[in-house]
């Protein structure tokens, strides 16, 4: 056999003629500009017939279109064909045309050169990255549910499909500019959102070896600040007014007396006021957490910036609090036997149905805190109940006056004890 090599530049729809089995496809719904495209072609000459073997087609488009804002974004495309298929794809969106058309060039003299494709192939999109983050964060310290559900929330974005080694600082804000105009987010969503992406970038690189730049999300993170794209979260200072904790707690009622069997509501929404605890730190409390001598209760994984996993507190338990967890059937280890999500969703449905606007099952937190400060407990007291860790967090409750406590005559907090809970059989 006699094999020989060249190398051929052909434009785009000269390609059919020579690769019946390259197909281009164009976008419908934008202008399309085409490349050239390097080929590198083997012929092969066996007993006189000669055949043509396509080694690697470097495709590049970009694709202009209009935002919803009005504005011109320019979408420029590459992909690598081998024997017919895709091989990689990357894409990257352009406020200029000239900017993407210069991404385009660079790209595709990259993969040109030895070894280009191999290394492009081999970079894992953002969104396996992740994946992986996660599993290994597992091995030693897992992550909370909140980071968890939104780091893979982001995988599933454009942003997440991008290979590694394409993510610039311009796919960050881009990510930033999407989730506030588009997804209707706040900036301080974005801001937690692009906090938890940078632990992923700096693990990524130096634990595995993929290509995912920290200066990209480092700069996109400042662009974005400047942009107005984020920001921290204003200081939330909402409580729920005693009309609303007493429809709250109506609602639950009756749904108790039709399902006994169900999530005991009227229990778990009088204990996270009196205990001010955490939701994920009330369906973690075991009996064996519970002092009798000293009525604490151990409370497992704290919430901390750096060592949340393990990091198990002893908490004072208040009168009402002490007196609703004896009010639970001992059925297994756990006090209040349920997840989360199961809490989550009924006080979020039951809000929807009252139409009370804007209250949160954290909100309960901060209406235990208040009331104790209101009874005129000093800052120490109050941390010994709440486990703040920080008591600058604490200071804007200083201020309050000394009105006494609010729940003294609540009637409910009797009725969540006496309300009986009985597991569904």
């Amino acid at each position: 056999m006699a094999v020989s090599r060249c190398i051929c530049f052909a434009f785009y729809h000269y390609l059919p003629v020579i690769f019946s089995n390259i197909r281009l496809i164009s976008s419908t719904f934008g202008t399309v500009q085409h490349r050239f495209r390097l080929i590198e072609v083997t012929f092969l000459v066996t007993k006189g017939h000669v055949t043509f073997a396509e080694r690697n087609v470097t495709v590049g488009t970009i694709v202009s279109r209009k935002r919803k804002d009005g504005t011109a974004a320019y979408m420029a495309r590459v992909r690598v064909v081998q024997d017919g298929k895709v091989v990689h794809s990357e894409t990257q969106t352009f406020d200029q045309k000239k900017v993407a058309s210069a991404w385009l060039k660079k790209r595709e003299t990259e993969l040109a050169e030895s070894g280009g494709v191999d290394t492009a192939v081999q970079q894992p999109t953002l969104s396996k990255v992740i994946d992986q983050y996660l599993t290994e964060l597992d091995l030693a310290k897992p992550a909370g549910r909140t980071k968890r559900a939104t780091l893979l929330q982001l995988g599933k974005t454009s942003l997440g499909a991008k290979k590694v080694d394409s993510i610039t600082s311009a796919e960050i804000v881009e990510y930033a500019r999407f989730r506030v105009r588009v997804d209707g987010v706040k900036p301080s969503t974005v801001q937690n959102d692009l906090i938890l992406l940078n632990g992923v970038f700096a693990v990524a690189e130096p634990a595995w070896g993929y290509k995912l730049d920290q200066t990209a999300i480092d700069k996109g993170r400042a662009v974005a600040k400047n942009m107005g794209l984020v920001c921290r979260a204003d200081e939330r200072t909402r409580i729920p007014t005693m009309d609303e904790l007493k429809a709250i707690m109506l609602h639950f009622a009756d749904a108790s007396r039709r399902r006994p069997w169900a999530v005991p509501m009227v229990k778990i929404v009088a204990f996270a006021i009196f205990s001010t605890r955490r939701q994920e730190e009330i369906t973690r409390i075991r009996w064996d957490d519970l002092n009798e001598a000293d009525r604490t209760v151990l409370v497992r994984d704290v919430k901390h910036p750096t060592k949340k996993i393990g990091n198990h507190v002893q908490a004072n338990l208040v009168d009402e609090a002490w007196r609703i967890v004896q009010s639970m059937p001992r059925l297994n280890e756990f006090i209040f036997p349920f997840t989360t999500d199961a809490i989550s969703a009924q006080f979020t449905r039951a809000c929807v149905w009252l139409g009370i606007e804007d209250l949160h099952f954290h909100d309960l937190r901060r209406a235990g805190v208040t009331r104790l400060f209101e009874m005129g407990w000093n800052i120490p007291q109050v941390a010994a109940v709440s486990l703040h860790r920080d008591w600058n967090m604490m200071r804007r409750y200083t201020n309050m006056k000394v009105s006494g406590d609010r729940y003294v005559d609540w009637e409910w907090k009797d009725k969540a004890v006496e309300i009986e809970w009985k597991r569904f059989r």
